[in-house]
């Protein structure tokens, strides 16, 4: 029950980072900061992939859990805790509770993120698509170029 526990604690840890990540990424994006969107998505990633691993070694630890309390080997956290002598027992309905909590937290916010990211890819498309490529510029004389001399700016942080 310690190494689970020990598990747990972790994959709490884990899920507050990602929560923490993902409102980072989020206020990255709202406030148009194009310029570290790249960088809040991979440390989100990060985040995902360390998480994976530690899934791993909870899941383990369950099963040894689960197996010793007289459970089959694939039973949830919450029958874990159901079985678990005290003070176990409340010690995973508490991880329970808050990891159900934090999940529900990030789930949320992905949604937003995701509604987020669409948002600005949609205005930079519109953006792009917006760009007269047909109109005329100014040569250094100031007078009005013809067609063959385009120019337009783009912001490359987009």
């Amino acid at each position: 029950m310690d190494e689970l526990s020990t598990s747990l604690w972790n994959e709490r840890e884990l899920l507050e980072t990602l929560l923490f990540k993902l409102e980072e990424q989020e206020l990255v994006v709202a406030h148009g900061r194009t310029r570290w969107v790249g960088r809040a998505s991979r440390e989100v990633e990060v985040v995902l992939e360390r998480m994976r691993t530690a899934e791993i070694g909870r899941a383990m630890h369950a099963e040894a859990a689960a197996t010793s309390l007289g459970l089959s080997a694939d039973a949830s956290l919450k029958h874990i805790a159901g079985a678990a002598p005290a003070p176990w027992d409340d010690l995973m309905h508490a991880h329970h509770a808050a990891l159900s909590e934090l999940t529900a937290q990030i789930a949320a916010l992905g949604v937003s993120n995701h509604q987020l990211l669409s948002q600005a890819l949609l205005s930079t498309q519109q953006a792009l698509l917006g760009v007269d490529t047909d109109g005329g510029t100014y040569d250094t004389t100031g007078a009005a170029s013809k067609a063959g001399d385009k120019a337009f700016l783009i912001d490359e942080d987009i």
